[in-house]
């Protein structure tokens, strides 16, 4: 079995999918690693340390993918239609039929990339979409990567606010703590609330999750309560969207705390669908000169009228910050983080006695983050037709010159994600 590891090709992605540490994991899984040239080196990681922990350095892309039975990635690979006119390379059409592909794929933001998979025949693996169940945790790579993310937005609002963060007592006068409000109060939310509270700041936090109140105040935040809330979770622990009422008071009670507060952190997302806009120019209007807004769901349309992706706005006396993919601007911890995660998610994977993959579609993580497989988009959330894997994928060969991985076959089809 021949694991690829690919230099990441996306402007500004600088973390990668292995470390050394998960490098030795994999071959004690019975795997070879290919790690292309590299690869690690926007994560400080040099050549030397992946062959040092046993892997092999491909001279290039197509030498890492050849003969690879799966291909690790941060991001989506490139696909043809994005490499047009620019200097960069198809990360698909050197891939052998039946690779596993495994990464954050973003299917949402990018549809058409599935019908690219299903073409070349290899098998599209989404960690984003692994189910928060409690076996799961360990392959969570949203809550890995957001709790950084969430980190990052409090010491980036802390760059441009023009005050200190805590209350400084001194001689020549006292400083007020800064006042922080976390919009959202997921795994980034709660991460930059407790970064907010370590600088020193008076944090409150809203979210229209009814279970977010009792974390936000254990870690000493005031929860901002909008009359007549409802609790808008999702059974797999997301928030989803608001109805047009719920709406308008929570604007009516975030416009009047706005008001006073110097640090805005906006975090709110739904999955597969454009962030909801939250934060209004009219409510930037009524804030305090000089106060920053960092807007984390820019990359997904943004919950702020103003923000706009890499850029920082400057309207009304307020920095309204936009910057994206936040954990790459940490990618030594996020590659630690996301490699962990991917060796937990394929650990299960891999049939010890054979040392191949066997996908058993019957596995609620299998149905939940396989996208494509053996020629079609199977995910019943893209396919055309809703069916679930065990309805529309067949059984792969026992092993292929190319792929040597293989999948029980489906049996029934009552899965989902």
């Amino acid at each position: 079995m021949r694991i690829a590891v690919a230099k990441e090709r996306r402007d500004g992605e600088r973390r990668v999918a292995a470390t050394p540490d998960s490098v030795k994991k994999l071959i004690a899984l019975g795997a070879e690693v290919a790690i292309e040239t590299g690869a690690g080196a926007g994560a400080s990681i040099a050549d030397t340390a992946f062959e040092a922990a046993g892997a092999v350095i491909a001279k290039d892309y197509a030498a890492a993918v050849a003969g690879a039975d799966i291909l690790l990635k941060v991001r989506a690979p490139l696909t043809k239609a994005e490499t047009r006119g620019k200097d960069k390379i198809d990360e698909i059409s050197p891939l052998p039929k039946g690779c596993c592909v495994i990464g954050m794929l973003a299917p949402h933001g990018d549809p058409k990339a599935l019908d690219a998979y299903a073409a070349q025949g290899v098998t599209a693996m989404t960690l984003e979409l692994t189910p928060r169940i409690t076996r799961a945790q360990s392959m969570d790579v949203l809550s890995s990567q957001s709790n950084l993310a969430g980190y990052k937005a409090v010491i980036i609002a802390a760059d441009h606010f023009d005050r200190a963060f805590p209350m400084m007592m001194t001689a020549a006068g006292t400083i007020p703590p800064a006042r922080v409000v976390i919009v959202g109060a997921g795994v980034a939310g709660l991460q930059a609330i407790a970064t907010a509270r370590r600088l020193g700041a008076i944090v409150s936090a809203f979210d229209v999750r009814a279970a977010a109140k009792e974390q936000v105040q254990s870690l000493g935040a005031s929860f901002v309560e909008v009359e007549g809330a409802e609790n808008l979770e999702t059974a797999g622990g997301y928030a989803k969207e608001a109805g047009e009422d719920y709406k308008k008071r929570q604007a009516a009670a975030l416009a009047e705390h706005l008001k006073k507060q110097d640090i805005v952190i906006t975090t709110a997302l739904i999955p597969g669908r454009p962030a909801p806009r939250i934060v209004t120019e009219e409510m930037i209007k009524g804030m305090k000169p000089g106060a920053v807004i960092v807007d984390m769901a820019v990359e997904a349309g943004g919950n702020c009228d103003l923000s706009k992706p890499d850029e920082i706005v400057e309207a009304h006396g307020v920095r309204i910050i936009g910057q994206t993919n936040l954990p790459s601007s940490l990618a030594i911890d996020a590659s630690q983080f996301y490699a962990r995660n991917l060796v937990a998610y394929l650990t299960p994977l891999i049939d010890p006695e054979s040392k191949t993959v066997k996908l058993d579609w019957e596995d609620e993580i299998v149905a939940a983050t396989v996208l494509t497989h053996d020629g079609k988009i199977v995910h019943p959330d893209f396919a055309a037709t809703a069916k679930a894997p065990a309805a529309t994928a067949e059984k792969p060969a026992a092993e292929s010159p190319s792929n040597k991985a293989a999948a029980a076959e489906p049996a029934s089809t009552e899965q989902g994600a």
